[in-house]
């Protein structure tokens, strides 16, 4: 699971043309940055309580339980979970008897995902590749469900492509199920305002896409912990759930469902308090907003 929340010096940059004379970087440039800002986060990220790799946080707790609801019975199909990260997620399918894949950019990423998996006796697999290189990394092995979300969908700046390689992964039949933090929650900001007098919840940023990719250079993570070491700068495409729900439309993926809801896995504003499955929402006194969004789709 991935998601931005530290303060940072953001900016809107738009690709470079092939053949360009230096200026703002490319998107190859932009994907290379976000690779090498990951693999320093991952030595942050998995000694950090955030995560709780040490027996702190079970698999399951980054599931709302609408998700098995959607999902229903994943035991004894083949699960691909797409830019898996640490494969926190992934690990929950193999619980629940799945032939778990995870499939990440981030070399360090992979090489954690695949020493937790040994050390937890889980049987998982985590493979190498660019989201968009993954039917090539894969070779002709084809998935029942295809999973992601949690901060996926931010780093990917062609949202027709990706969903043109979710619908070759899959079966005849096979899921699609996407989680992904709501592009509203997004522009709201990732941390309050250092003004106590501000109210915390303020639009910063854009919902919509159009403005190319917003740069964000930090020295620290999402997580608890040090400041990275190097690669501190690191990029992310906005993208409404229209454009999500389109791109997956025109990739021959048909909709079942699109839930909105008001929960997240973690606290994302001070404010935010629990509800009665041990995820966070904003208090009674607040507005309800949505913070995730969950797409379901299925290949004819």
């Amino acid at each position: 699971m991935t998601t931005e929340q530290s303060e940072s010096t953001d900016r809107a940059v738009p690709a470079r043309p092939v053949g360009a004379r230096p200026g703002p970087p490319g998107t190859a440039e932009m994907v290379r940055a976000n690779e090498a800002n990951w693999d320093a986060r991952t030595p942050v990220h998995v000694a950090s309580a955030f995560y709780g790799l040490d027996g702190t946080r079970s698999a399951e707790d980054w599931f709302a339980p609408f998700e098995w609801a959607d999902l229903g019975d994943v035991a004894g199909r083949d699960v691909l979970h797409l830019q898996c990260h640490l494969g926190t997620e992934t690990a929950a399918f193999a619980d629940r008897g799945a032939r778990a894949v995870g499939l990440d950019f981030s070399a360090e990423a992979v090489a954690q995902a695949r020493q937790l998996a040994a050390a937890t006796g889980r049987e998982m697999e985590f493979v190498r590749s660019d989201v968009y290189r993954a039917v090539e990394a894969l070779g002709d092995r084809r998935f029942d469900v295809v999973y992601t979300g949690k901060g996926a969908v931010c780093y990917l700046p062609d949202l027709a492509a990706w969903a043109g390689t979710v619908a070759e992964l899959l079966r005849p039949g096979g899921t699609f199920y996407l989680v992904e933090f709501h592009p509203l929650l997004n522009a709201l900001g990732a941390t309050p305002p250092a003004d106590p007098a501000t109210p915390p919840l303020l639009l910063r940023n854009d919902y919509l896409a159009g403005r190319g990719a917003l740069r964000s250079d930090t020295p620290t993570t999402y997580t608890d912990g040090p400041p990275l070491q190097g690669a501190t700068t690191s990029y992310e495409w906005r993208h409404g759930v229209g454009e999500v729900v389109t791109a997956v439309v025109g990739a021959g993926l048909t909709v079942q469902s699109v839930r909105e809801t008001e929960v997240l896995p973690w606290p994302r504003f001070p404010s935010m308090v629990p509800d009665a499955n041990g995820w966070w929402r904003l208090p009674d006194s607040e507005p309800i907003i949505p913070m995730l969004y969950a797409l379901k789709a299925v290949k004819p």
